[in-house]
Formats: structure tokens, sequence, C-alpha cells
């Protein structure tokens, strides 16, 4: 019996440590290699046209990179993921503060060093969707300063995109892998890293439900449509998707398994999302399209509860804490 313990111990630690590498190798350090180099692209197409109709499609390439692993907050991104999305902004801090820096022209919007240092509020994706989508900020014109601004915005996100990258690639990476060795006060096993990253893919789920979804709904009594992620730009049921894809890869490549049922729940979401009249949530007023976006979030919620039952009920995995939880 104790042999027969040992060996399901062994077992139980050699996959927690095989499915956190490939996570590790399959999602997670491409994905931000993928973030870095989209990021990187806008930036030079900035470089060469900063008005706002030619930046969109090259944002939406960065903010499409960023989903593949936005939610995942370890190491680096539990503080470093905060400056590239701002969101929600409940008390709209991003802009008051584009619009202090442009109508007082500070310094600060045409140099990069000392603008790493601004307001998070002022950097990252959602404080470019202002610039480029808004009505209120998006008519600047090349040489303006709102332009050297767009352009260091978004130099300012390719260097955030490389800071991740590095610290994931040459520092955190090592972290998770050595879970269990001596010397690694973070994971104590290589149960505990496993526990980690499987908590980052619930917890994705969860934000995507009661936060991405949540928030416009609101109340039928009282929808909210313009508390959306990214309505300006139309992307908020495109970030539902892609959000709920990646949580969806991560936990396959967490097991060593077919994940049928959660294979099937990403499929139904994919097709109720497909009813959906508006991308952006701003008909959430209109009884039957909130009925829509509800069913929706009811599929999101189901995702969630098969990746439950096929990879942490078998591993005997509860989730921990996120650095979302309270958002």
């Amino acid at each position: 019996m104790r042999y027969a313990l040992l060996l399901c111990a062994s077992l139980a630690a050699s996959h927690a440590a095989a499915g956190v590498e490939d996570a590790l190798t399959h999602d997670i350090l491409p994905g931000f290699a993928g973030f870095t180099a989209a990021s990187t692209a806008l930036a030079e197409a900035a470089g060469a046209d900063c008005t706002a109709p030619a930046l969109r499609a090259p944002w939406n390439a960065a903010f499409d990179a960023w989903t593949r692993i936005g939610d995942v907050r370890l190491g680096p991104s539990e503080t470093g993921a905060l400056s590239v999305v701002f969101w929600p902004d409940a008390r709209g801090f991003t802009p008051k503060t584009l619009s202090r820096m442009i109508s007082g022209e500070e310094p600060a919007g045409r140099d990069l060093e000392a603008f790493a240092h601004v307001s998070i509020a002022a950097r990252g994706l959602f404080a470019l969707e202002q610039m480029l989508y808004d009505d209120a900020f998006a008519g600047y014109e090349s040489g303006s300063y709102g332009c050297a601004l767009v352009q260091t915005m978004t130099a300012d996100l390719a260097a955030q995109a490389g800071a991740l990258e590095s610290g994931w690639r040459d520092g955190f990476a090592q972290v998770i892998l050595s879970a269990g060795e001596a010397g690694n006060a973070t994971y104590l096993s290589p149960e505990e890293a496993l526990r980690a990253v499987y908590t980052q893919v619930l917890s994705s789920l969860e934000f995507t439900a009661d936060t991405r979804l949540g928030r416009p709904l609101g109340t039928f009594e009282r929808p909210r449509p313009t508390r959306a992620e990214a309505w300006r730009s139309g992307r908020s049921l495109r970030n539902v998707l892609l959000d709920a894809a990646a949580a969806k890869d991560l936990a396959v490549a967490l097991a060593d398994w077919e994940m049928p049922a959660t294979e099937a729940a990403m499929d139904r979401l994919e097709q109720v999302a497909a009813r959906v009249t508006d991308p952006a949530f701003q008909d959430v007023e209109d009884p039957a399209a909130r009925l829509r976006v509800e069913i929706v979030q009811q599929h999101v919620r189901a995702l969630h509860d098969a990746i439950e039952q096929e990879l942490g009920l078998p591993l005997g995995l509860t989730p921990g804490f996120n650095s979302q939880d309270g958002d």
C-alpha cells in the first residue's frame, strides 16, 4: 500500500511538471513573443504614419496577441500587466489624463523614458484605444502633439511587451520549471506550480463572465453598455471569445488526455456568440439583445465548469489566489 501511494504521488508530480512545461513552451512563452512582435509592429507603423486610421489594424493585431496571455497574472505579469491594460477604468482616469497631457503638451508625451513614469491610465492598449477611436482624441494630425504622443505610447507598449517577454523567458519560466527543487521558495512542489497555472485558467473565465460581460449587462433595469471592454473599437465580443479560447488552450496544455466536454463547450460558446447583434454590446438596453449576451455569459461559465470537471477534478485541484480577484 505504501509503495502504491508513493507511486501515485510520483506520477502526479511527473504529470504536474509535464503539464506546466507544455503550457509554458506551447502557450505562455510563444504568447509573450507574439505580443512583443505585434507591439513592435504597431510602434513601427506609428513611426511611419501616426494617424488614427493608419494604426487601427496594427493596434487590433497587438490586442489580439495580448489576449493569448493577458489573463495570465503570474510572475512579471502580476504587476506588469496593469500598465498594458488599465481596465476597468470606473472613474474615467484615462480620458482625463490624456486630455491633461494634450492640453498642456506635457513633455513626457514626447519622451519615451519620461513616459514610462506617467500614470498607467495614459499607457497601454486602452489609452491607445481612446486616441485611435474616440472622436474627442482621434482627430489629431501628423506632426501634432497628439501624433507625437501616440508614437511615444506605441513605443512604450513595445518596450513593456519586451520587458514582459524577457521577464518570463529569462527569469520566471525557470522558477516554474524548477518547482519543488531546492532553493525554489515560490513553488515548493510541481503541484503548486500546476495549481498556480490552473488558477489562471479559471480566473480568466470568471473575469470574462463577471466583468467583461457582467459590467455592460449591469442590471435589467440599468444596463451599462459603455462599461464594456474595448467598446469604442467594437471588439468587446472578440475579446470575450479570444480570452475564452486562450483559457481553454491553456487548460488543454495542462492535461495529457482528451477533453471533449471542454472542446464542446468552447464550440457552443462560439455558436451562441455568433448570434450577438452588436459586438460592442451597445444594444444591451434592448431585451432581446441583452438575452443574447446573457446566453454568451452562461456559456462562458459552462466552459469554466467543463474545465473544472475534466481537468481540476481528476487532478484534485482547487484554484488559489489570483491577482485579478476582486476587480
